[in-house]
């Protein structure tokens, strides 16, 4: 955690001060409003879905308790028919004369208060018989025609006595179709000899009006079997049949009624309002909120940004002055928070650093031009002595070559010579491309081959990218010139001399190397110890001045950061090894 706190911690520090208020303005007032919302309105919404479960729950309740009180009632009636002795007698007993059975049912029935009672709730009752001295008609049918209906057949395949059904049958007439609600129960209390049956039929579009007349907000559908038999809205009217089970209007709430063996699922569906419209109802709300909570922070997160980032922002301008002669101050100071008190600060510390400049600039450009002209004279000095050395050796080389061969190809040894002699005498530059020093080396090694015919071979190999960069002029062919001479010419072999220049690591990388008759060990560290250590005393001394002079030039150009390394051994060969970085050449 701690390692996580640190990067996140030094990330930060790259993040400007603007982005950082911003940043703050995102972690510590932006997030926490939103997830603070987001659980505010998480818990009213589950609270708004609790609250519906609860209606639907009370919703379900009522219209089970309302339909069962109904079905129920009429059960009650049902069973006082059903063990009426004085009922069985009238359906059992033989009559002689149908006018003798009409006028026991005129009897019957004035006697009776069945038709008032089941009349009050709006229900039709018929008891039917396979009594065939009984006249159809009236409230008394024979049984034949209530085994053609549906009701009858549910109830022989259940096996109960009773039973409690929706239908979608033939109406009394037998003319069309209807949705129909019936109970129906056998009347074999006292004998089973004969087949009697109670017929209740309920009005449905009483049943439908009584649901509508609840007037619940939240659709109310009663199903059986997938069908909808009863609901609050309009699903099909009287004469169709019913309406199947959407598998979406299953979502709600629900619960099972069961009547008389036929069970009933009860299905109550949420209002119609959503999130989305009580979004919408309550926008003004909202939009006040969201003002209040987000929009002003933002706007005073703003206005304090400005005034951080204006001035830091002003003070980092001023502080990139420090490269130029003189500090500029600051123009407006004001402000009593930190960072107008480092602003007055800087403002002090500029016009005390500029009146320390002036006091020491004067004193500066001396020393430096004295600095410059010391160098210019060690220059100087250096080139009065490399000039005369590299013109003896060349003069002597067409010497030697006249006295032993004695050929006529001084002109081209001339010619060798014009081309050294005009390298040494254009000193308007100290500083020359490889290029052009790799041809003063050509011209050099030429002459050389002329003094040592088949005993030197040489190789040049410079890299296409190096061949534009800056070294001291002088500086290869010196120590080519050292590798001729202490290598080459004091063997009676032959040998090699190979300059190879290439770039490396942001650093020019110089070999010369010989396969001459190298040099002790002793030697080779003296030598070495001179070339990393060169200065203007040792050009005093006698020895290989040349190499003392092209490291010192080299040491002096680079600032001292120049690598000088040399290898060898005695009867083996000499390597000469200088990197430079590429910032000096």
């Amino acid at each position: 955690m701690k390692e996580l706190l640190q990067k996140i911690e030094k990330r930060m520090d790259d993040f400007t001060v603007k982005k950082k208020l911003y940043i703050l303005y995102i972690f510590c007032v932006l997030l926490p409003l939103i997830i603070t919302d987001s659980v505010v309105f998480l818990i009213i919404r589950n609270s708004e879905m609790e609250k519906q479960k609860h209606d639907m729950t009370n919703i379900a309740n009522a219209v089970s308790y309302n339909i069962s009180s109904v079905v129920n009632n009429a059960g009650e009636m049902a069973k006082t028919i059903y063990t009426s002795r004085y009922i069985d007698d009238f359906l059992s007993r033989k009559y002689d004369t149908s006018a003798q059975y009409i006028m026991e049912y005129q009897e019957f029935f004035k006697d009776t208060l069945l038709e008032n009672l089941l009349g009050m709730n709006q229900i039709v009752f018929t008891m039917y018989t396979n009594n065939d001295t009984i006249v159809k008609g009236g409230k008394v049918g024979n049984i034949e025609e209530l085994k053609e209906t549906q009701a009858y057949q549910k109830l022989n395949q259940s096996g109960e006595t009773k039973g409690f059904f929706f239908v979608y049958d033939k109406n009394r007439s037998g003319t069309a179709e209807e949705r129909k609600v019936v109970f129906l129960q056998k009347l074999d209390f006292f004998s089973g000899d004969q087949e009697k049956m109670l017929q209740l039929e309920f009005d449905y579009g009483n049943m439908m009006r009584t649901l509508q007349k609840m007037n619940f907000d939240n659709e109310v559908l009663i199903c059986e079997e997938n069908q909808i038999v009863l609901s609050n809205t309009k699903h099909g009217s009287t004469g169709s049949d019913f309406e199947e089970l959407d598998d979406k209007i299953k979502k709600g709430y629900h619960q099972t009624v069961n009547l008389y063996g036929t069970e009933l699922e009860v299905y109550v569906r949420r209002t119609g309002e959503n999130a989305i419209a009580n979004i919408a109802h309550n926008l003004p709300s909202i939009l006040l909120l969201i003002l209040i909570n987000a929009i002003l922070p933002f706007f005073f997160v703003h206005i304090l940004n400005h005034s951080f980032t204006k001035r830091i922002t002003e003070l980092n301008e001023v502080f990139k002055s420090v490269d130029s002669e003189q500090l500029v101050p600051m123009r407006h100071e004001g402000g009593k928070d930190e960072i107008g008190s480092m602003v007055r600060s800087y403002n002090r510390m500029a016009a005390r650093t500029n009146e320390l400049i002036q006091t020491v600039y004067k004193n500066k450009l001396v020393e430096q031009e004295m600095l410059v002209s010391r160098k210019n004279a060690e220059l100087l000095a250096l080139h009065s002595q490399i000039n005369p050395h590299f013109l003896f050796n060349a003069l002597e080389s067409i010497r030697m070559h006249s006295i032993l061969k004695n050929e006529n190809e001084t002109a081209d040894m001339v010619e060798k010579l014009a081309v050294m002699q005009r390298q040494y005498v254009e000193w308007g530059e100290d500083s020359v491309t490889i290029e052009q020093e790799v041809e003063f080396v050509k011209a050099y090694l030429a002459l050389q081959k002329y003094r040592f015919g088949e005993r030197l071979s040489y190789q040049i190999e410079i890299d296409e990218e190096c061949r534009k960069r800056k070294v001291p002029k002088l500086t290869l062919v010196t120590f080519v010139e050292n590798a001729c001479v202490n290598g080459i010419e004091s063997k009676a072999s032959p040998g090699w001399i190979f300059v190879r220049v290439y770039e490396q690591n942001e650093l020019i990388c110089m070999e010369i190397e010989d396969t001459g008759n190298g040099m002790e060990e002793g030697k080779r560290q003296e030598l070495l110890e001179n070339m990393r250590n060169a200065d203007i005393e040792m050009l005093k001394k006698k020895g290989r001045v040349g190499i003392v002079n092209a490291c010192l030039r080299l040491k002096m150009v680079s600032e001292n950061k120049v690598k000088i390394d040399l290898d060898g051994e005695e009867g083996v060969g000499t390597l000469i090894t200088i990197w430079m970085p590429l910032e000096y050449m």
